[in-house]
């Protein structure tokens, strides 16, 4: 088993791709803010199995398997999920997308990415200590 196999740096690497992929999501909402009838989307909070460590679906009952698939009602990709919003909350063009919402989405997903990687670096270092090559 290689070093950078250990079940906290899988973990890592994946809450960064995860972030990544939220960020992506993000743009999408912002760039399409003016857009008549666009609801924005959210990806669904990442979670850890205890035991293995490997992500856990949050929502186990309908995943996409594959590009092909038709998305489940409400869902337009794998775990993304379309944003309710409140009657007021809408414009009159059917758009639902709050540019301060996703601003402030935005930097705490940049929060959470830095910390993550920071985490990963310093575990890479920490492993290097471990085994004498600084």
């Amino acid at each position: 088993m290689a070093l950078t196999d250990l079940p906290i740096l899988g973990m890592l690497r994946t809450r960064m791709q995860w972030a990544q992929a939220r960020q992506g999501l993000i743009a999408e909402n912002v760039a399409n803010a003016d857009m008549p009838g666009f609801k924005p989307r959210d990806l669904a909070e990442l979670r850890f199995d205890r035991e293995t460590g490997s992500a856990v679906s949050s929502s186990p009952s309908l995943m996409l398997t594959s590009p092909a698939h038709i998305a489940p009602p409400g869902q337009s990709g794998a775990g993304a999920d379309t944003k309710r919003a409140k009657g007021f909350e809408i414009r009159p063009n059917g758009n639902a997308v709050n540019l301060e919402d996703e601003m402030m989405k935005a930097g705490d997903n940049q929060s959470d990415y830095q910390m993550a990687a920071s985490l990963y670096q310093h575990s890479l270092t920490t492993l290097k200590i471990a085994i004498g090559k600084s």
